[in-house]
């Protein structure tokens, strides 16, 4: 038998999830809002869409500008939240603005270098080399799986096809099962 199903035996099939979209042009115009729709956030509601598809809830939603506190306290409070899995979008570029992984670094216990490995790598037929720029990083907090992804909305669809397949067997090692 495949050992990848043995493994992804018993996984929970839908989860709670927290999105947080990381984007100061759409926070000054939109303010604090509760639905991707109302920011005219593609890449929120994409996420949003892509998880129900599948089963999930989204229990969270937050529009929240490139400030280092503002991301630090929307991950504290999910990290206490009955969300299961975190997935921001924006600022894990390279600009001085792009604080994202900065601010979310020191919450994560263990790092899943694979996840921005893999998304790298598959990312090279849509961007090619400017696949160095992105910052993309996923790991482990609290039980919570962390992922946090570019702001555009062809990384994540394409983040989220890597993601999702395996999101039940990554929440059963997390949780421990």
């Amino acid at each position: 038998m495949d050992t990848s199903l043995l493994h992804k035996e018993n996984a929970p099939g839908n989860y709670n999830c927290a999105i947080l979209t990381i984007s100061t042009s759409r926070y000054e115009k939109y303010g604090k809002t509760d639905r991707p729709e109302r920011a005219e956030d593609v890449s929120g509601k994409l996420i949003w869409g892509m998880l129900q598809v599948k089963g999930s809830r989204i229990v969270n939603y937050e529009l929240i500008p490139d400030n280092m506190e503002m991301i630090r306290d929307a991950f504290k409070k999910n990290l206490y939240s009955d969300a299961d899995v975190i997935i921001s979008s924006g600022g894990t570029g390279l600009s001085p603005a792009d604080v994202t992984i900065e601010a979310v670094t020191p919450f994560i216990e263990k790092e899943m270098p694979g996840f921005g490995e893999l998304f790298r790598l598959k990312s090279i037929e849509q961007v090619g080399n400017s696949i160095m720029l992105t910052r993309a990083i996923a790991g482990v907090a609290r039980e919570k799986v962390i992922f946090c992804l570019p702001g555009s909305p062809n990384a994540v669809k394409l983040a989220l096809e890597l993601i999702l397949p395996e999101m039940g067997h990554i929440l059963k090692h997390v949780k421990g099962q």
